[in-house]
């Protein structure tokens, strides 16, 4: 891409057309306290040649996914993807290098997110989904403001077994509303404490956000805390893994209200960490208050079958009180990959995925905790992901392991949890018993 530059005049010639004095005034309704004070100590420029030179320095430091055995997990996961994912994916009447708006949506497009929706609601137990969001993290901010406007109440309750990047976004999403935020413990089991939930709960809370599977792998017990916070009138979310659905009950099978969940493992490469797929589906009776926009199926003057965006309330088409969300697109194309990823795997073959994942994920915690120096941190049962404890240096042990070839978790210091003696091992159906034993082998020998 060509660089080039703004010169002073042209800033000049700009501010004149905008009728502005000065870059100060163009940005002064941006409110103080959100404004950057001071110098931003950006350091001093270089050379072209010397930027390309430590750009292609960086680059070369890459490792193709391929070269590695990966245990990665926290959000991300390498799950196998049939070629025909890419090869069907990668056709001109299919792919769009943008969300087509109504006026250009083609009927197969159109059907292909009707059909996305059709099997994310068969995967979580839910009336109706909408046609994607961006990923899993501000489908859940998505959702909780979803709830928010269902419930008219100011509060919200996530558990800290929910993805610590889940709860940074909420954050974020509610910093500037007036809305109370309260978080619930980890229990000594990895899960949600229960007593410490119903402490939380009053008849101001909106919704309270499970994540299950949770960041460390354990199953919440869902059937359990759903009906303490229906109890007090509020909703609740849970965020889920896609592929879970394979071998466990789906959330809707427990009552929630909205479900939603990180679509990567449904045929989405890990590709640096995006883009990603968020997921979002709720019981029928709360669809005009759903964010971003549905796909619907209809009938023509002909009685021949057809599709259209059914809703999309969002700020570009109503009023700005009356919409549900800012939300401006939707991951189409990945939406894309996965109703194909989900087409071609089938019921069976999504339930062959999870069974592998659980089968596959238990020998590893077995033939890990078995070593001296390591145990696994909670007791709770998981799916396929877990967390080990260790008296060893995770970073060195985790280094030692990098460098071999074999990437063995993520290492819990990086979120600040306070188990810092801790490292999260994820298997997927890709790891044969080979690398599962290679694993272990680097990690008692360190």
């Amino acid at each position: 891409m060509q660089y080039t530059q703004v010169t002073d005049a042209q800033v000049s010639e700009m501010l004149e057309t905008i009728g502005a004095e000065s870059i100060e005034e163009l940005f002064s309704p941006i409110p103080d306290k959100l404004r950057t004070k001071g110098d931003l100590n950006i350091p001093k420029g270089v050379s072209e040649l010397e930027l390309l030179r430590d750009t292609e320095s960086l680059a070369g430091r890459n490792h193709a996914t391929g070269e590695l055995i990966s245990f990665l997990g926290g959000g991300a996961y390498d799950h196998f993807i049939p070629t025909v994912v890419d090869a069907m994916s990668g056709q001109s009447e299919l792919l769009t290098a943008y969300t087509p708006y109504q006026a250009e949506a083609s009927q197969g497009v159109l059907q292909l997110f009707y059909e996305f929706q059709t099997m994310i609601c068969e995967l979580t137990g839910m009336d109706v989904a909408n046609a994607s969001l961006y990923e899993g993290a501000s489908a859940a901010a998505e959702a909780t403001l979803m709830a928010i406007n269902i419930t008219r109440r100011k509060r919200v309750v996530i558990a800290e077994t929910a993805h610590p990047d889940t709860v940074s976004v909420l954050r974020t999403y509610l910093a500037q509303q007036d809305v109370e935020l309260a978080t619930v413990q980890v229990g000594e089991d990895g899960c949600i404490d229960s007593q410490s939930l119903s402490a939380k709960l009053n008849g101001e809370t909106a919704a309270v956000i499970v994540q299950s599977p949770n960041f460390f792998g354990c199953i919440e017990r869902i059937d359990r805390l759903i009906p303490m916070i229906h109890e007090h009138g509020a909703l609740a979310i849970v965020s889920t893994d896609p592929i879970a659905s394979g071998l466990l009950k789906p959330p809707g099978t427990f009552d929630a209200d909205i479900v939603v969940g990180e679509g990567q493992a449904l045929g989405i490469p890990l590709q640096y960490g995006g883009p990603y797929l968020g997921l979002l589906a709720a019981k029928e009776k709360y669809l005009r208050k759903m964010p971003g926009r549905v796909v619907g199926m209809t009938n023509d003057l002909d009685g021949r079958r057809g599709f259209c965006l059914a809703l999309q309330t969002r700020e570009q088409h109503i009023k700005r009180e009356r919409a549900t969300s800012n939300i401006c697109t939707n991951q189409g194309l990945l939406a894309m990959r996965a109703s194909i990823y989900l087409a071609t795997m089938g019921k069976q073959g999504i339930a062959a995925v999870a069974t592998q994942c659980f089968d596959k994920s238990h020998y590893a915690a077995t033939s890990i905790a078995e070593l001296d120096g390591y145990e696994l941190a909670f007791d709770a049962p998981f799916f396929k992901e877990f967390t080990v404890r260790t008296t060893k240096s995770v970073d060195k042990l985790l280094s030692v392991c990098r460098d071999s070839g074999i990437l063995g978790g993520v290492a819990l210091s990086r979120f600040a949890m306070g188990l810092d003696d801790c490292f999260m091992v994820a298997v997927t159906e890709k790891r044969s018993k080979q690398e599962i034993d290679a694993l272990v082998e680097m990690l008692g020998a360190i």
